[in-house]
């Protein structure tokens, strides 16, 4: 009888770190983003449909985020058998998670062009850094998955390259943007990095490995967005790859 008290006094002294608040930031921003985008178009009566794919990608990439968040409190609460029980369901959603992207980003963009959006390109270089950023770094996630330390931050930072469809959506609609805003979004997706390297520096003193490779990927992408998306090369690869595909 004696051990209740101590237990409910363990579960209330439970205090939510870091790499919750980091999750719950960046589930924000996706949950936020896309639930005004949504109801944007249903105030505005748009009556633009979705093809099944968009909405199998949305279930995924919210489930993700989801999980992400479940995953951190797991931690916190000392619940680590449920938290690796839960692992591999979390490999198979990270995969959906890349299968759908792909699909949605080549189909999203086989039937525009540079013609039709000014932000064509800034959009197909977004696109394909979230799969290539995230499936690097989640694969190294798991072959780190018996060091805690480096597997929970390279999961926290594979996610930030998804991050720009949620970020976008919740600037665009909040301050009634008419333009992509890729400074604004880079600069959010810079601040979680950052933040997650900061805590890295004040609880060990250095950067470890997994924050490092993280952080290369995360400001690797943002230094290179602008010399890539106006290079020719890129412009000619776009239409190469977007345009091996036809659907209706």
């Amino acid at each position: 009888m004696s051990s209740i008290p101590a237990e409910y006094a363990a579960r209330r002294s439970v205090r939510l770190s870091f790499y919750f608040w980091i999750a719950f930031v960046m589930a924000a921003y996706v949950f936020g983003g896309f639930s005004l985008a949504a109801l944007q178009r249903y105030l505005t009566n748009d009556p633009k449909t979705m093809p099944p794919v968009v909405h199998l990608h949305g279930i995924t990439f919210i489930s993700w985020m989801t999980l992400l968040m479940v995953q951190t409190w797991l931690i916190n609460v000392k619940n680590v058998a449920l938290h690796r029980s839960l692992g591999t369901f979390g490999i198979a959603l990270a995969t959906a998670v890349i299968f759908t992207g792909s699909l949605i980003s080549l189909l999203g963009f086989s039937g525009a062009g540079a013609g039709k959006s000014p932000f064509y390109y800034d959009l197909v270089y977004l696109s394909f850094m979230a799969l290539i950023g995230f499936g690097f770094l989640f694969t190294l996630a798991i072959r780190q998955v018996r060091n805690p330390e480096n597997h929970r931050r390279l999961i926290l930072l594979a996610t930030i390259p998804l991050l720009p469809p949620g970020i976008n959506r919740t600037y665009q609609v909040l301050f009634q943007l008419d333009y992509l805003p890729v400074v604004a979004t880079y600069a959010t997706m810079a601040a979680i990095a950052t933040a997650i390297l900061v805590h890295d520096w004040r609880k060990t003193g250095k950067l470890g490995f997994a924050s490092k490779i993280g952080a290369a990927v995360v400001f690797g992408q943002i230094l290179l967005h602008f010399p890539i998306t106006r290079s020719e090369t890129f412009h000619q690869f776009s239409h190469f790859v977007t345009g091996l595909v036809y659907y209706r």
